[in-house]
């Protein structure tokens, strides 16, 4: 029996119906990687830095009659973003390249940013630490040194504890008027309130100079009141409340209004519901607006030139005399023809820039906790406040358990 080769017989179904297609196997999926820097981006990057600075060099040197290194800087920098622009469009789509560009816009600000403040520091700390490393410079003051003695002899004790002095007087003065002020403007409002924040708003961008003038009118010249670190305090409140009103009304308004409505559900008053409820969770905030102004207010020169004088004795009562700050301390050395002179300059200019790292890292230890966050005082009574509660409890005595204010459940 002979066996034929007959055609395929098709899969069945309708009359008609066409085969159903091969399915191909699923692939594998293609992990999206979001964020983080590849080998190409780095590439990228790379290729143009370094063609845009080659036809930088190229336009300045050979074709163009350009000079100037920050003008060379900004056009190899135009020059690196256009050709970053058409690099990426050969790679990537058009939304991802924009993307990107912005990306590389942004991080080079930010190294920009960083390397002004690291060339600046530098600079300071080279010409200033010549003096700086002597221990003299801390405990000494210049009453009995002459522009020619040497680093050894001399220093700037009395700028730095008059700076100080000045410093803790005007942030006395300054922080209680701008926290009141801004309480003011934001939690109790009226008809008074947008002429205090107008007024706010235009002593924010009034000119130093025109602070010491002010208290120089009114202090000295019309109370008779001599030069001296209180005066120059005074000029420094000037400054510092706008700073720490303006500042500190935003932080005060970021408080949730669900906040005060549960303080007034259960019977607070506008004044307990401020003083417990919106001041506390907006602490952190309170303590950076602060820290702005007492930043602001300690590297003012304009201000103390007018109204504290200058002297190279030590002088710590700033209600009698003449009393000098480290900024006045630099603007009357610095600019002296002798390189000794000129050396605590910058030296005292490295020491106020050590004052304003100081406060800044005590800004974030102090502000630095979440709203509603206990210190290590509040715990300690907290748990001191629950063995007495369990104690009762065990003896008999009901007694009402209640958490302290603001404690983490």
């Amino acid at each position: 029996m002979t066996t034929l080769d007959l055609p395929p017989v098709a899969a069945s179904g309708p009359a008609g119906a066409p085969a159903p297609a091969a399915v191909d196997p699923p692939r594998p999926e293609k992990r999206i990687r979001i964020g983080g820097v590849t080998r190409d981006d780095v590439l990228t990057v790379a290729g143009a830095a370094t063609g845009s600075l080659a036809l930088d060099w190229v336009l300045y040197e050979r074709v163009l009659p350009f000079s100037g290194a920050f003008g060379f800087l900004i056009c190899w920098y135009l020059l690196f973003l256009a050709g970053y622009y058409l690099l990426g469009r050969l790679q990537w789509n058009p939304m991802m390249v924009r993307d990107r560009l912005i990306a590389v816009v942004a991080w080079s600000s930010g190294l920009l940013v960083v390397g002004l403040i690291a060339d600046q520091i530098g600079y300071v700390g080279s010409r200033g630490w010549e003096a700086a490393q002597h221990l003299n410079f801390f405990t000494e003051s210049m009453e009995h040194t002459g522009p020619l003695d040497p680093l050894t002899s001399g220093g700037a004790l009395n700028a730095i504890v008059g700076s100080l002095e000045q410093l803790g007087l005007a942030t006395l003065f300054a922080v209680p008027l701008g926290i009141a002020a801004a309480v003011f403007m934001s939690e109790v409002g009226g008809r008074l309130a947008r002429p205090v924040r107008t007024l706010v708003e235009a002593m924010t961008a009034l000119p130093s100079i025109v602070a010491g003038l002010f208290i120089l009118g009114v202090v000295i010249i019309t109370f008779g009141f001599e030069k001296s670190g209180l005066a120059a305090s005074l000029a420094l409140t000037v400054m510092m409340m706008p700073i720490v009103t303006r500042a500190a009304e935003v932080v005060i308004r970021l408080v949730p209004g669900t906040l005060r409505e549960a303080s007034y559900a259960l019977g607070g008053s506008q004044w307990r519901t401020v003083w417990n409820v919106v001041l506390p969770t907006a602490r952190p905030g309170l303590v950076t607006a602060v820290v702005l102004g007492m930043a602001r207010g300690v590297g003012e020169t304009s201000p103390v030139l007018l109204t504290s004088g200058f002297t190279s004795q030590f002088n710590g009562s700033p209600v009698d005399g003449h009393q000098v700050s480290l900024p006045l301390y630099i603007w009357n050395y610095v600019k002296q023809p002798y390189d000794g002179m000129i050396a605590r300059g910058f030296a005292a200019g490295l020491t106020l820039m050590g004052v304003v790292l100081i406060l800044f890292v005590t800004a974030r230890v102090l502000g630095g906790r979440r709203p509603g966050q206990l210190t290590r005082a509040q715990r300690r009574r907290f748990d001191r406040e629950a063995r007495r509660q369990r104690a009762a409890a065990a003896g008999g005595v009901a007694r009402p358990y209640a958490l302290p204010p603001r404690a983490e459940r």
